[in-house]
């Protein structure tokens, strides 16, 4: 049985990641790194912004210091902040969806963005109230791909629900990537992937596939757990 629903939020409830590769685009500049689009969608989306400097500066021979990476993580979530005041950011069909499936199950957030910057985006459409839990990039000892994001996200649902024996299994994960997929279902979830950031040969382990979040069906999701 259907008894929660975790989402992402980059690229699956907010249509983010353009502006999140024009922030760590500019940041890295500064720095004399050239980020590409494709590099950005190819090796680093799925990192939350501290493990994707991390990333980069191996990549690049980077020997950057905690506290450049600590620089580089405050300078990126300032130019974002500055780029989301010019863009509206949720996808088409988003409010509906959180509506339609937060009147179905509880639901909640696993996400690599920082908290303010989810905050900021659910406050402004007065989405928050929504989501029993959310889970940001702050609050686990490691992302994604690790299962830690998803494993808090249930941990706090059922905290919420008074459910001590809610099971991942009985929770259904949206995601835009391969990472957050293998994060979702290394702790144990069904996970959806929604084609908004990679084509659906590159979501091949999600039990379902779908092209936008408005696309939710909840007897959709009831079904994946027969």
């Amino acid at each position: 049985m259907l008894r929660a629903i975790v989402f992402d939020f980059d690229g699956v409830i907010a249509n983010s990641e353009p502006l999140h590769f024009r922030a760590f685009r500019d940041v890295l500049a500064d720095r004399g790194v050239t980020l590409t689009e494709a590099d950005y969608y190819t090796r680093y989306l799925g990192f939350d912004d501290l493990g994707a400097f991390r990333a980069i500066a191996r990549d690049q021979g980077r020997p950057w210091s905690v506290a450049d990476l600590r620089a580089l993580t405050d300078n990126k979530a300032v130019r974002m902040e500055a780029l989301e005041r010019d863009a509206s950011v949720l996808f088409a069909g988003a409010v509906e969806a959180i509506q339609r499936t937060a009147a179905a199950v509880p639901i909640a957030i696993a996400s690599g963005a920082l908290g303010a910057e989810i905050r900021r985006v659910l406050d402004g459409a007065n989405l928050t109230r929504h989501f029993a839990a959310i889970v940001a990039a702050e609050d686990t000892a490691a992302g994604k791909p690790a299962p830690d994001p998803y494993q808090r996200a249930v941990a706090l649902l059922s905290e919420a629900m008074k459910a001590d024996a809610l099971a991942p299994g009985d929770c259904v994960a949206i995601e835009d990537s391969r990472w957050g997929i293998a994060s979702a279902r290394a702790a144990g979830l069904r996970a959806v992937g929604v084609t908004t950031s990679y084509d659906a040969d590159e979501l091949a382990e999600a039990d379902l596939i779908i092209g936008s979040i408005a696309e939710l069906d909840i007897a959709n999701l009831q079904r994946l757990l027969f």
